[in-house]
């Protein structure tokens, strides 16, 4: 995510962090250099003046000039702005997951915006937020009545999102269906109504007109637009100008994680006035993060968000399941199918790529050195390997002499070789593993950092 703004600030940073002493001279390089990083992720042009007036009026400011290490504080300068103009400058509100839901239910939700920008498919992410976050009984409906791929699209996404769809139909018309399905969340006691609206290829007079009827006649709580991020610029112009129709309560950037410049997670809400509130970050039904000016902000600097990470552990991870491993471990059991458990979870958290996307830019440097795609197959190569064999082979490896492997090899569409390698990495493993049996838990975490996170597991999956 926002790979090439990331790279461009963490050199800055890096240069600032050592500087000694802050003058006019070092001071005007290093804005400049964040101007063009600024300008190169198509950041809008008010948003860059505004950002590096905030900056250079701090930075030569009394606090940074007697710091013992102004470098560093002229890092958290930036980091704040970066933070304040994402949030519009209101340091006191930040709108991360601030959906207003006090209204008799069911709270209406009305989602805007142009065809492909993953409208239908973030109503189901919604969905899953709010079911798993917020504890809510989630009722969603189409009023598309121009695609009538649209409504089965979203009945089969609601479906994956574990929330309840109400059926509509391309001969009716948008309002009809709308009430009609307000009228069914409150006979089934919906707590949130999520309303997909119909998409255009561009933004026309009589798509206007038909959401502004729709909103006006439905009065719903919260109104969000969703905007492809890959847009750059356009999707805060786009934005704009839906506003200036609709009042909009925010907006939902979608395919971040495919964003290498990053302008509009910048300028969004400096530009439109309109607060981001949730943003894309992977195709996954729980790929959508609400939006923290903050943490973004660390991001882009290079600094990681290892808080993300600990919440993707906290949400995929089953603590009774965890509890029975570290009980069988200490008795000096790990088989294959705990080595396949453990791969598992990595994957359901995002997998590499995602992780390696929240480290501190200096902890991601190997990874940098990594081909992801090539890492990703290596896992699920292990997986399938691990699948072709019997329960009674993955308790017990030591069976798994030459004809089996073959055997195995053959289900896996693999080689004897790869077999034997995911071996190896077991046998690594399962004697890290039993070193929790004979309390050497510290030691044990020291080697594994010193060594790159396990040589073993790390060359197979980094081969």
């Amino acid at each position: 995510m926002l790979e090439n703004l990331t790279d461009r600030l963490g050199r800055v940073v890096k240069t600032i962090r050592g500087q000694a002493r802050l003058t006019e001279s070092n001071t005007a390089e290093m804005l400049r250099e964040i101007r063009l990083a600024l300008l190169e992720a198509d950041v809008a042009l008010p948003v860059i003046k505004d950002l590096l007036a905030n900056i250079k009026e701090k930075a030569l400011g009394e606090d940074v000039i007697t710091s013992l290490t102004p470098g560093q504080a002229l890092v958290g300068i930036v980091k704040d702005e970066l933070a304040n103009i994402m949030r519009g400058g209101n340091s006191a509100f930040d709108t991360a997951g601030q959906l207003n839901l006090a209204t008799q239910p069911p709270a209406v939700i009305l989602m805007a915006g142009l065809q492909g920008a993953g409208k239908t498919t973030t109503v189901a992410k919604l969905a899953k937020w709010l079911i798993r976050t917020q504890k809510k009984k989630v009722l969603t409906v189409s009023v598309d009545v121009y695609r009538p791929a649209a409504i089965e699209q979203l009945k089969t996404v609601t479906a994956q999102a574990g929330a309840e769809w109400f059926a509509s139909d391309i001969s009716q018309k948008p309002i009809d269906i709308a009430n009609a399905a307000i009228d069914w969340a409150k006979k089934h006691y919906f707590d949130v109504l999520l309303i997909d609206t119909a998409g255009r290829l561009g933004i026309d007079e009589a798509m206007m007109t038909e959401i502004a009827g729709l909103h006006k006649a439905l009065k719903p709580i919260e109104t969000l637009f969703v905007v492809d991020a890959m847009l750059g610029q356009d999707a805060v112009n786009t934005a704009k100008a839906f506003h200036a129709t609709l009042p909009l309560t925010g907006v939902v950037l979608t395919k971040l994680d495919g964003d290498s410049r990053g302008g509009a997670a910048l300028s969004v809400r400096h530009i439109t006035g309109v607060p981001l509130k949730f943003v894309g970050v992977s195709e996954k039904i729980d790929g959508l993060d609400p939006f923290d000016a903050d943490r973004m902000a660390g991001r882009i600097l290079g600094m990681g968000d290892i808080l993300a990470i600990v919440e993707e552990a906290q949400k995929n991870v089953d603590l009774k399941e965890a509890e029975k491993l570290v009980a069988k471990i200490k008795k000096g059991g790990f088989d294959l199918s705990d080595f396949r458990n453990q791969i598992t979870q990595m994957r359901n958290m995002g997998g590499l790529s995602s992780l390696m996307d929240k480290l501190p830019a200096q902890m991601a440097q190997a990874a940098a050195k990594t081909d992801m795609n090539a890492a990703e197959k290596n896992i699920k190569r292990m997986q399938g390997i691990i699948d072709s064999m019997t329960p009674l082979e993955r308790a017990k490896p030591e069976l798994l002499k030459a004809s089996r492997k073959r055997r195995i090899a053959a289900g896996a569409g693999v080689q004897v070789q790869e077999v034997n390698r995911l071996l190896n990495q077991f046998e690594q493993m399962q004697t890290m593993m039993k070193q929790f049996s004979g309390g050497k838990m510290a030691r044990m975490m020291g080697q594994m950092a010193a060594k790159g996170m396990g040589k073993g597991l790390g060359k197979g999956l980094f081969k």
